[in-house]
């Protein structure tokens, strides 16, 4: 159904529009967005990483970050738009029991437990941008304004 990704799947329950782009995965690739880049021979200011962080103070709290895979993730931006005193990356171990993906495959998506989500101001840029669709080697393509929609996110200066 859709690609057969729980990101495939939400979109097209909300009748989202997007385009699936698979690539081969090189099982050996560690940059995950680079390889979407240039597997597909996008710009890589288009490609956008999903990247799950901890705002929590006590305990473990998650949001999550979309960037250009180009750019960084600044945590300081973030938390500020959070409302939170720190940000940090997530343990892969919590990303992965949270979203139910596979890091260098968690897209914004279809995550088992929705969570906030900030999309960084340049992907209104594009028309289209892309994200994982869930799976090493599938990237889905869709506006910027449908993604936000479907997550619930909102646009931030959160890149760098």
């Amino acid at each position: 159904m859709a690609g057969g990704t729980p990101a495939t799947e939400a979109l097209a329950r909300e009748g989202v529009g997007f385009v699936l782009h698979p690539y081969a995965h090189d099982p050996d690739a560690r940059n995950y967005g680079d390889e979407a880049a240039g597997a597909l021979g996008v710009d890589p200011l288009r490609i956008f990483k999903t990247l799950v962080v901890d705002v929590g103070a006590a305990r473990p709290e998650l949001a999550v970050a979309v960037v250009p895979v180009a750019g960084q993730l600044s945590l300081k931006h973030l938390a500020a738009v959070l409302g939170a005193k720190r940000a940090a990356m997530a343990e892969p171990a919590l990303v992965a029991r949270s979203t139910g993906y596979v890091l260098g495959g968690v897209s914004p998506l279809g995550q088992k437990n929705p969570l906030p989500t900030v999309i960084d101001e340049t992907a209104q840029l594009w028309d289209t941008i892309y994200v994982s669709a869930g799976r090493r080697g599938l990237q889905v393509e869709l506006s910027p304004d449908d993604l936000a929609r479907a997550v619930g996110a909102r646009f931030a200066d959160i890149a760098r």
